[in-house]
């Protein structure tokens, strides 16, 4: 009986080839099963549902005609006996960092920013719109605008409800004071809508400050954010933004928002603000490469791929431009996604979706610039930056929205320029006076003006941690592990498989695999020719 002389090099290939599938990613029935980390995140979100002793519609003291905000607050306090002093603690309250007592750091200090650059000490009414005070700090504590669960303009309520009253129209005030007091007994935990009346539109837009916080997370889909949407997880905020008296867990600027990574499995009492919270420091598969990385790289940075996925954000701001008018008044023009990318109270803007953050390495705080510090106008100025080294054990590569564009500084004093804005207070939007406006703001804030200003290249970081995506859409290996294009090209001082070369190792590991492909070469001419030789002898 003949035999095939090539049945021996099949057989070695048909064996390699069995080999390599054996150990080919994502086949084995353990990659299938659910990861530990998905099982403990599932553990840690089992009885979300909350429940309550108290029927809001049922209290006495909300039972009566309101004709002021600060009537309603006086009504919620007649209870909540604490909720007053606890909030007027919070950072809510103050807009000024609780780790600072010189007050130099928060909207009410001496912060700037690269959007509006200033609430100019909360003297800037347009900004105070968003504080959950009545009337900015005046007037007591806007408690509808995180607890109510109906969607109202209360300023423009009690306004025309007064214009009625006064005007005799019983039938219409009868009207507006039904839905001011429906509003007033519909109370339950903050939602995403509460928080995102501020947080989605601060700067004076949707989108304009955070890349991954809009009017998209009011009601999700899981495809843009796993846990918030209602097809999936359906968190609220306050889901992972957990609060102890009014004080609601989240970054801190100036300081990080968590100084340890424990997770729920350790200790029952954190805060569930980090991934590692309830899907620990090892959230995937015993084995998987992905494990080996969690002490390096933020969770964000592989399952957050993009951000602005649903509207477009802002990315550029260029003051320089801003106070053009036409006939005499002020304009704007619209582009792509129906958004502004010019105004004459503002500037220049251009906005982007889909967009690829930038990677840092992140401690949890930042580096501010306030009006008080000297900057260097010859570069581009980063008005915030993260904190955080490679040497730093809680440091990871995290992934950031960066907002640039040109903002004004006193060419003398080399300070941003705290300019005043607002119609309200007679500031910049109402003038278009460039220097009446920087005398007025720097005058606000107890700073020197030296007259002279000009315009430098500045950058703002903002963390990306919303609008986590599916894991079938995460960050790819060669994404980061590539020369060409790597996300991760900014980071130059480490060597990255893949993406970095060295000359030695390089050429090293390729005689490695040259010399196994021989060996297996050699290997298989050497049994062929064994084979024939035997046949000859037969």
């Amino acid at each position: 009986m003949k035999r095939n002389p090539y049945k021996n090099i099949v057989i070695v290939i048909a064996l390699l080839s069995l080999g390599l599938i054996a150990f080919l990613p994502g086949l084995s029935a353990e990659e299938e099963e659910i990861a530990p980390g998905r099982k403990m995140a599932e553990q840690a979100a089992k009885g979300i549902e909350h429940w309550t002793t108290s029927d809001h519609s049922k209290f006495s003291a909300l039972d009566k005609e309101f004709s002021s905000g600060s009537e309603i607050t006086e009504a919620c306090l007649s209870c909540h006996t604490e909720a007053e002093e606890q909030f007027h603690k919070t950072i809510h309250w103050t807009w000024l960092s609780p780790y600072d007592d010189g007050g130099t750091y928060g909207k009410a200090g001496y912060s700037v920013n690269n959007f509006c650059i200033s609430a100019n000490k909360m003297e800037d009414k347009d900004c105070n719109s968003c504080h959950v005070g009545w009337n900015g700090k005046e007037d007591g504590i806007n408690c509808l605008l995180c607890h109510s669960q109906q969607d109202i303009k209360w300023k423009a309520e009690f306004a025309d409800y007064a214009f009625f009253k006064e005007m005799g129209d019983d039938e219409i005030a009868d009207d507006i004071q039904k839905k001011i007091q429906s509003a007033a007994k519909d109370i339950g935990l903050p939602g995403r809508k509460n928080c995102g009346n501020c947080h989605f539109y601060g700067g004076g837009g949707e989108a304009v400050k955070h890349g991954d916080l809009d009017a998209s997370l009011i009601n999700p889909k899981k495809t843009l954010d796993v846990h918030m949407g209602i097809d999936g997880e359906d968190f609220t905020c306050t889901r992972c933004h957990t609060t102890s008296f009014h004080r609601i867990a989240g970054r801190v600027y100036s300081t990080p928002a968590i100084t340890h990574r424990k997770s729920l499995v350790e200790s029952d009492l954190v805060p569930k603000i980090m991934c590692e919270s309830c899907h620990t420091a090892k959230p995937h598969n015993n084995g998987h490469k992905a494990n080996d990385h969690t002490d390096r790289v933020a969770c964000q940075s592989c399952h957050i791929p993009e951000f602005a996925r649903a509207h477009a954000t802002k990315m550029w701001w260029d003051w320089s431009t801003a106070g053009k008018l036409k006939d005499g008044k002020p304009y704007r023009e619209k582009g792509e996604w129906d958004r502004p990318t010019y105004k004459s109270i503002k500037g220049t803007f251009r906005w982007e979706k889909n967009v690829v953050p930038e990677y840092f390495w992140y401690n949890g705080s930042l580096t501010t610039v306030t009006a008080k510090d000297m900057i260097d106008p010859t570069g581009e100025v980063w008005i915030s930056k993260p904190n955080g080294s490679r040497e730093d054990e809680n440091s990871r590569i995290f992934p950031f929205k960066v907002h640039r564009g040109k903002t004004p500084y006193d060419k003398v004093n080399n300070t941003i320029l705290a300019i005043l804005e607002s119609e309200q207070v007679d500031g910049f939007w109402k003038t278009f006076d460039w220097q009446d406006s920087f005398e007025k703001g720097m005058a606000i804030m107890d700073l020197p003006y030296s007259g002279e200003y000009g315009f430098v290249n500045t950058s703002y970081v903002y963390p990306t941690t919303h609008m986590v995506a599916p894991k079938d859409n995460v960050v790819e290996c060669n994404e980061c592990h590539t020369n060409h294009n790597s996300r991760l090209a900014s980071l130059t001082e480490f060597y990255m498989p893949g993406r970095d070369s060295l000359k030695f190792l390089d050429m090293g590991a390729w005689l490695l695999v040259l010399a196994a492909l021989g060996g297996v070469a050699l290997h298989a001419f050497g049994r062929f020719f064994a084979g024939v030789t035997r046949r000859k002898e037969k």
